[in-house]
């Protein structure tokens, strides 16, 4: 089956559109986003809201009856690609992380009543919402061994745990909790997820944890990583989204079409640092001409621009795989481009810095913002190295060893299979000479 990129040129207008948008509008905010209070944030964003509104780009993700423009993947990853080259500009485009992950489980998984109450508020962009799975004390690349638990008391379910990288969680007025509901079913049928309130009584919000990509605290207001406590936390039985112990299931069904939103913002925020990279290159001079005229910076930009030429494609590829197939078909390609992804998005944002020299690693260019977001990417969505493990395990899988442990390729063997049937060509041509 041909692989089928291409977009209609009404929606070719929209991207070029939020193009010349965001790097007009919403890049001059970054410098200054820092210092603005949550009011502050909310007047500079509202007027962007509205205009992408009018566009007809608001929360893309979601299908048609939800608020949504029911787009596919591909559609969404090429926007995203956009949107990758600012922090800021998933929040004006009302897709941002957790929050667009977060609208599509209760799209997928909440009842009517659900809907009503949180996910129109959250599409509207009058609520926020956080994910509340990763725990400080279980690898939380292995969902399987979550200890918070949820116990059934009458109507209500009772929850008590202790996570922590819970993004938005000290924002947030919905938190989406994950706990074990049986701990003697299978491993994948254990958990199962919550819609909690953020003001219940027992939800204790212990801090945000500072990280590389964002070192103050301060920036738990902009959607930090919180560490929670749930003690006690009383939840009606409603509460519940989707079946009992179906947690596991809905976390893959989040986190896969999810990751690839990421490796497009990825792609934005490398091809911002290419851009610079290159700019670097044609107008600083060094040692006697320009750093465009060394062959160790041109190898750098020759290299970048294959490797995000590659990853896009694996990209694009998977986000078609996703729409044809569905998510669970795409499960190796996903796997490929989040670590692929990654590394692309890391090695060409240190080339950008090592252009830069000193003014790369220093705060008057966004370098080293990105670089900090660069690292935390091999980490997000689960580490590269399981979703190196994954696909390992599945290619295994369609190959067998060699009944007598030679390889298919051992060459002696194939030289004496082909001089045997050769010469068996040969009695048959004398034979009947």
């Amino acid at each position: 089956m041909a692989w089928d990129f291409s977009t209609e040129p009404e929606y070719e207008a929209k991207l070029d559109w939020a193009r010349t948008f965001v790097r007009e509008q919403i890049w001059p905010l970054e410098s200054i986003f820092g210092e603005l209070d949550q009011a502050g944030i909310d007047a500079a964003l509202r007027p962007l809201q509205e205009q992408v509104r009018e566009q007809g780009l608001w929360a893309c993700h979601l299908p048609p009856e939800h608020g949504g423009q029911g787009y596919g993947q591909v559609k969404l990853g090429l926007l995203h690609e956009i949107l990758g080259t600012s922090f800021i500009a998933p929040n004006a485009f009302g897709c941002q992380a957790p929050d667009s992950g977060n609208g599509e489980l209760l799209a997928l998984a909440g009842s009517a009543e659900q809907k009503q109450r949180w996910l129109e508020p959250l599409l509207a962009g009058e609520i926020k919402s956080a994910f509340s799975m990763t725990e400080p004390h279980t690898a939380g690349s292995d969902p399987t061994l979550l200890q918070t638990r949820a116990v059934r008391d009458g109507d209500e379910w009772v929850i008590d745990g202790h996570k922590w990288f819970t993004s938005n969680g000290s924002v947030a007025d919905l938190l989406i909790v994950m706990a074990v509901t049986d701990p003697e079913a299978r491993p994948h049928q254990r958990a199962s997820m919550f819609l909690v309130p953020a003001d219940a009584a027992g939800v204790n919000i212990l801090r945000d944890v500072p990280t590389m990509e964002h070192p103050a605290e301060e920036f738990g207001r902009l959607g930090g990583h919180a560490e929670i406590r749930y003690e006690g936390v009383r939840v009606p039985a409603d509460a519940l989204l989707g079946p009992e112990g179906a947690g596991f299931l809905l976390a893959q069904t989040r986190l896969g079409p999810g990751r690839i939103h990421h490796c497009m913002r990825w792609l934005g925020v490398s091809g911002r640092a290419f851009d610079m990279l290159c700019e670097r290159a044609l107008s600083r001079h060094a040692h006697g001409g320009l750093l465009a005229d060394k062959q160790t910076v041109r190898s750098w930009i020759a290299d970048s621009a294959a490797e995000r030429h590659a990853a896009r494609l694996m990209t694009l590829q998977a986000a078609w795989k996703i729409d044809q197939e569905g998510a669970a078909a795409a499960r190796e390609e996903i796997a490929m481009i989040k670590f692929h992804g990654a590394k692309v998005l890391h090695d060409v944002v240190d080339r950008a810095i090592q252009a830069h020299g000193a003014l790369g690693f220093s705060t008057d260019l966004p370098l080293e913002q990105l670089y900090r977001f660069a690292r935390a990417a091999r980490i997000y969505d689960g580490p590269d190295e399981v979703h190196r493990e994954t696909l390992a395990r599945r290619i295994l899988r369609r190959y067998e060893a060699p009944a007598d442990g030679v390889p298919t390729e051992d060459l002696p063997r194939r030289r004496a299979a082909a001089r045997e049937r050769f010469a068996s060509l040969l009695a048959g041509a004398t034979e009947n000479a």
